[in-house]
């Protein structure tokens, strides 16, 4: 398998696991200039934002440590578009969530970063 294939199905996955706990999508995979968001979805009255990071092992760091600040930023532009695009005004609840599946362990960080605000770009 190459990278890509095991990549969806780790999304996959992950989105199985997601809907198995709570999680309502409403879709995978938002691609847009700003960035890409594996989930959106609504979970305990939020907006979802999933980033969802996998590691066969810990040769290259975690999977949660590869959500570094940069890839908090990138996903919170792109936060703020899907918003915008979608008619969400700042009154939605927003929560940044990332599910680390490492080898075969999966836990899913609810609200593991807060918003960083990039200005209004549209």
């Amino acid at each position: 398998m190459n990278t890509r294939e095991i990549g969806s199905e780790k999304e996959s996955a992950a989105a199985k696991y997601l809907t198995s706990h709570g999680l309502r999508i409403a879709e995978r995979n938002f691609r847009c200039r700003q960035g890409e968001i594996d989930i959106v979805g609504y979970h305990e009255g939020y907006l979802v934002f999933v980033e969802v990071k996998y590691r066969k092992n810990t040769s290259r760091g975690t999977a949660l440590e590869a959500v570094d600040g940069r890839k908090q930023r990138r996903i919170c532009r792109t936060a703020d578009y899907y918003r915008f695009l979608h008619h969400l005004g700042d009154n939605t609840p927003v929560r940044y969530d990332v599910l680390a599946i490492q080898g075969e362990d999966i836990r899913w960080i609810q609200n593991a970063f807060p918003h960083a605000a990039a200005g209004n770009q549209y």
